[in-house]
């Protein structure tokens, strides 16, 4: 039970960072742009 617990969790991290090394698209890019303004909008709503 233990051994599968800590084999699966260094392959989430391996994943994790395989993933959060990578170039973003113009796309992922522009989708946390627009994501940013409307966290921007909506604190200044509040």
């Amino acid at each position: 039970m233990t051994k599968k617990f800590f084999t699966l969790a260094a392959v989430a991290l391996f994943a994790v960072s395989i993933s959060s090394c990578r170039e973003k698209t113009a796309g992922e890019k522009a989708g946390d742009a627009i994501e940013d303004v409307a966290d921007d909008v909506e604190d200044a709503v509040d």
